[in-house]
């Protein structure tokens, strides 16, 4: 834990300038020979430091590290996303033995809802155990916080995550991932105003997303 609070900045046309001393490290998608993700594997973790700026317009020749490159560049960062709270963005499905939240807006392309059976279609599932906890796991996988399970006593299951960044490695698509922004951590937008805190938040970091700060799977495309 930072000496202060542990807080991302988004700077105007800029990078992220992270303070409170978060962990960084460096997160592989592991994929099955569908290409689907089944889970992560660490390849690096990076030096403590108490302040530091990561690269938001993806031309930095330090990654993750912010090399003044979104000037040379002149990269608009202009920040498009909602300030609403998740649970107003999100729709909720009803499933026979889990009902789902799905804010369809915060999708960054992850490929965790598919890898054992569609997460929708698990979650109507009645007759197998095994298919709830499937949905449950799946959901948590998801680095974005797109897919919450709630349960039938309104409950709603979220992961237990430390407060930390990963930078996020996509081998399968060959292509590099977004900003996976972990236990809570709070983002100020350039005006000085903060997004709703959640668990699990993707951010961009190729410059391309429609929804920045948050990643909307460009990426990928």
């Amino acid at each position: 834990m930072g000496t202060n609070k542990e807080k991302i900045k988004v700077l105007k046309d800029g990078p992220y300038k992270v303070s409170g001393n978060v962990p960084l490290d460096h997160l592989h998608f592991v994929a099955d020979n569908n290409g689907n993700s089944i889970g992560y594997k660490k390849t690096e973790s990076f030096p403590e430091k108490e302040v530091y700026c990561l690269c938001r317009c993806g031309h930095t020749h330090d990654k993750p590290y912010c090399d003044g490159a979104h000037e040379t560049i002149h990269f608009d960062g202009t920040e498009t996303a909602s300030h609403q709270e998740y649970k107003q963005m999100a729709e909720t499905i009803e499933g026979k033995q889990l009902d789902l939240m799905d804010a369809e807006e915060l999708c960054a392309g992850a490929r965790f809802c598919d890898t054992k059976g569609s997460t929708w279609n698990l979650i109507q599932r009645s007759e197998l155990e095994r298919a709830k906890d499937i949905a449950v796991q799946q959901c948590a996988d998801c680095p974005s916080g797109r897919l919450t399970p709630v349960t039938k006593k309104g409950e709603i299951i979220e992961p237990n995550l430390p407060k930390e960044i990963s930078i996020l490695e996509d081998i399968a698509a060959e292509t590099h991932g977004p900003l996976w922004v972990k236990g809570g951590i709070t983002i100020e937008d350039a005006n000085g105003n903060n997004y709703p805190e959640r668990n699990r938040m993707t951010l961009c970091r190729c410059g391309k997303s429609s929804n920045k700060p948050f990643c909307d799977g460009n990426h990928l495309r």
